[in-house]
């Protein structure tokens, strides 16, 4: 007997206690550091947008956890964010990167998984764990190499590539799509592994005898994969999709390491335009307004994914 289990039966015991009120100490421990971890930073963020917090004011008078000398400015953060036209270029510039890097996310992923998973394909266990290289990498390795690879200069392998297909050099970090597409083609990336784990386990659960109805029927490949593979993996992918959009929400690594969102701030994703404003420019007040802005718009994206795309349908009766 394990000793959760042991001390389980022992509060059990107690005549005080009810077995649920067992279960629910159990996992207080957990809640406690959820809420330490979670919650606190979250209200401190908070608070900190209602403030004209600064480096000199915020750290004044040595007290811990508090606002120090920063003084209450209500909603003069929120305003000024959002009159500020490089916020919507940056919100603007976020969604553009979230929809195209989840097109090229979704067409890699499923892809790769269809061809992983036929059974023509030799070798296909052998490719699925290659495939998962990428998750094992430091993120900030792999931007870094990719860096390299859309070097502007002449050496970079994306202009070497380009040279021996005809093509001049591009100035792929200081020209603004050249050094989008650059992005998109690195999220796609790192990203795509988590999409082909997912749309495998998918296609792993398509019952055969719906394939074998269909070529019964006279039905093609291409009639097969859209009315019987992709109605069936449909809500796995969507799922895949909506927490992969989200990491692409909060991208921060590949713009910063990039060009820092450049060139003249063109590309500056919503991350890096809060990290700028509250670390660069030190307004801590308005680098705190912007990421609760952002969380706000995240957490309505999710929110109306999955309402829409009916995800949690059968959680209540679980």
């Amino acid at each position: 007997m394990s000793t959760t289990s042991r001390i389980a039966d022992r509060a059990a015991a107690l005549p005080a206690i009810e077995r649920e009120d067992v279960s629910l100490l159990l996992v207080l421990p957990g809640l406690f550091l959820f809420a330490a971890f979670m919650f606190f930073p979250m209200l401190y963020l908070l608070g900190i947008s209602f403030t004209n917090a600064r480096p000199s004011n915020l750290f004044a008078g040595g007290s811990f956890l508090t606002f120090g000398e920063a003084t209450f400015v209500g909603l003069e953060n929120y305003a000024t964010v959002l009159a500020d036209g490089a916020f919507w270029n940056s919100l603007g510039s976020t969604w553009l990167f979230v929809a195209t890097s989840l097109v090229l996310k979704i067409g890699l992923g499923l892809g790769v998984a269809l061809v992983v998973t036929n059974r023509r394909v030799r070798g296909a266990r052998f490719l699925r764990s290659l495939l998962i290289i990428p998750m094992g990498l430091p993120a900030i390795f792999t931007i870094t190499i990719w860096r390299g690879i859309f070097s502007s200069a002449q050496f970079g392998l994306a202009n070497q590539l380009l040279n021996w297909l005809g093509a001049g050099t591009v100035a792929w970090l200081n020209e603004r799509w050249a050094a989008f597409f650059a992005y998109n083609i690195t999220e796609m990336w790192l990203a795509y592994p988590f999409m082909v784990i997912i749309t495998v386990s998918a296609l792993q659960d398509v019952p055969r005898e719906l394939h074998e109805a269909a070529m019964v029927d006279g039905a093609g490949y291409f009639a097969r994969f859209f009315h019987v593979t992709l109605p069936s993996v449909k809500r796995p992918v969507l799922f895949a999709s909506i927490l992969t959009a989200a990491a692409s929400f909060q991208q921060f690594l590949i713009p910063y390491a990039f060009n820092e969102g450049g060139p003249a701030r063109l590309n500056e994703l919503i991350i890096v335009y809060g990290y700028r404003e509250a670390f660069q420019f030190s307004q801590y007040g308005q680098g705190a307004a912007i990421m609760l802005v952002a969380v706000a718009f995240i957490g309505a994206f999710m929110w109306l994914n999955v309402k829409k795309g009916r995800l949690a349908d059968g959680v209540d009766e679980a």
